[in-house]
């Protein structure tokens, strides 16, 4: 298993492009570590790797998930979110503290974030709905990563029309962060949910659009139909 560690990150400093790199770094404002390989490229060395251990115990695997967070790189935390998705079904209740410490200790920017959380936490909720209340301990975290995450960990399930009480509870507890990324995060958490809930989305954000930061109230409304938007934007 240490083998599989060690092959990996000597693949990834093998495909490493210095344009690709410095790309990457432009999209984020914090410091973000990258080998400079591109997505398919991280996507196709994932896929690889996890069938040759994808037999091993889950405890192993998470043992190399964790040693991937541990690097700080981009591409192993990505790498670590899709051996993680790619073992959803095999996910218990107990495994929610290995999430949550990925999201509390390792989670540094806004792409590992959602690459996790979109994903695995997400598809952990809709089969374990009962630990939708611990999004809210998240929520109120001094860690604006656990704030994000409360949200965007709930957008996969919102977008088909779940969760929608849940949703707006996070949201509530969210309204006021000054962090942007936040904000997005929650914005982009209601405007998933109008896709099955507009009307009541659209009567969420008029009775909070005093209080909620601009850039929330625009990813909330950005699907809505252009009458209920300019009334969203109104001055008040």
């Amino acid at each position: 298993m240490t083998d599989v560690r060690s092959r990996i990150r000597r693949e990834l400093m093998n495909r490493a492009d210095i344009k690709v790199k410095e790309s990457g770094e432009r999209f984020f404002k914090e410091p973000v570590r990258f080998y400079g390989v591109r997505t398919a490229g991280v996507n196709a060395i994932a896929k690889r790797y996890y069938s040759e251990i994808k037999d091993e115990k889950k405890k192993e695997i998470f043992r190399i998930c964790e040693d991937l967070w541990l690097s700080g790189y981009m591409e192993e935390s990505i790498i670590a979110c899709r051996w993680s998705y790619a073992m959803r079904k095999r996910l218990e209740p107990k495994d929610f503290r290995v999430l949550e410490r990925w999201v509390t200790r390792y989670v540094s920017n806004w792409a590992s974030c959602d690459t996790l959380c979109n994903h695995t936490v997400g598809a952990f909720l809709e089969r374990y709905p009962d630990h939708i209340p611990r999004l809210k301990r998240w929520a109120r975290s001094g860690n604006r990563w656990a704030r994000r995450a409360a949200a965007v960990s709930l957008i996969v399930p919102a977008r088909w029309g779940g969760f929608l009480p849940e949703s707006i509870e996070i949201a509530d507890i969210l309204l006021e962060d000054e962090d942007d990324l936040v904000q997005k995060g929650y914005g982009w958490l209601l405007k998933s949910a109008s896709r099955h809930h507009e009307k009541k989305i659209f009567e969420y954000v008029m009775s909070r659009r005093g209080v909620m930061p601009r850039t929330a109230l625009r990813y909330a409304i950005e699907t809505m139909p252009r009458n209920l938007k300019a009334r969203a934007m109104a001055k008040e």
